[in-house]
């Protein structure tokens, strides 16, 4: 199997409440998730997909060729509000995002996605776009470089690492992961030195994808194309990615936002979803047991509230 998918029957549970439903996968790798829900509903049903990876695209374009019910777009699942209008969808009765990046991009050395090899410091999902990591750390002052390891990384070392990074492209350009992956090294001590290139080329990838502001984007997006009692399931796997989909859940799960003082409610504000999820679901032991990948996965529903 080229990539397990994670949570696979807690999500798809979760999310397939309708047989003859329209629903939406933002992510589709592999097909993991998408085969499960094609299975869950009739022939009556249909699934729409996106992926930004040209390989992933490809793959699923072919596995689900022969299935009337599959459409599949090369594209961010950012576009969700485009592809409903491509396809003639007013509404989707369940969406879904599994924001984990698959094995196969972790262990393809061509993917540039991967510092246990060396490997060309690419990090894009979608290679159409022109912004490599390599452009930006050889071209961003150390002030960004910094920012972007401790905000999107959680890094504490972000700055000796920035400062580095630029003294090493005044002697040569940085383009492997190898040069990244040496500078770590030199400053870190060696039991911490996984971790901390783990949260370096997260930062780096958030920031060449600009994953947050998409996923950020992708929720807005969401809700107003959500069916009544339609369901938005996600899974993240790391925290900057979680805070943004459980606050944003809980945000439009609230009725009121005026300050407690205040005596009537003045803010207008109108709640879209209730929790279906009041904290995430996470793997069994079993299931980290069988695919160390999921540990950190987290999974989060919210249903549409019919006004």
């Amino acid at each position: 199997m080229i990539h397990e998918p994670v949570l696979l029957k807690e999500s798809v549970d979760f999310l397939t409440t309708k047989i003859d439903g329209i629903y939406f996968d933002g992510t589709a790798g592999f097909g993991g998730h998408s085969s499960e829900i094609l299975k869950r509903i009739s022939y009556k049903g249909r699934l729409i997909a996106t992926d930004k990876d040209q390989t992933a695209f490809s793959f699923c374009k072919e596995k689900f060729a022969n299935d009337s019910r599959f459409s599949i777009y090369n594209t961010s699942f950012k576009n969700i509000d485009s592809i409903s209008k491509l396809e003639f969808i007013e509404n989707f009765d369940g969406i879904f995002a599994d924001l984990g990046v698959s094995s196969f991009q972790l262990d393809n050395v061509e993917s540039g996605f991967t510092f246990r090899e060396d490997s060309s410091l690419d990090l894009r999902m979608n290679k159409e776009e022109n912004y490599t990591a390599s452009d930006f750390l050889n071209s961003a002052s150390q002030e960004e470089i910094a920012k972007v390891l401790f905000e999107f990384g959680e890094e504490k070392n972000s700055r000796l690492i920035a400062k580095k990074i630029v003294e090493l492209r005044i002697k040569e350009k940085i383009e492997s992961s190898s040069q990244l992956k040496k500078i770590v090294e030199d400053i870190t001590p060696e039991r911490f030195v996984n971790k901390t290139l783990a949260r370096v080329f997260q930062a780096l990838r958030i920031h060449v994808n600009n994953e947050l502001d998409e996923l950020k984007e992708f929720l807005s997006k969401s809700v107003k194309l959500l069916s009544n009692e339609g369901r938005i399931a996600i899974i993240t796997f790391h925290s900057l990615e979680d805070r943004i989909v459980k606050e944003f859940f809980k945000y439009e799960s609230l009725s009121c936002i005026c300050p407690p003082e205040s005596p009537i409610c003045i803010c207008g504000k109108k709640q879209t979803l209730k929790l279906i999820t009041k904290k995430p679901v996470v793997p069994t032991e079993e299931e980290i047991k069988n695919n160390r990948r999921a540990r950190s996965a987290k999974l989060r529903v919210a249903e549409k509230i019919a006004h």
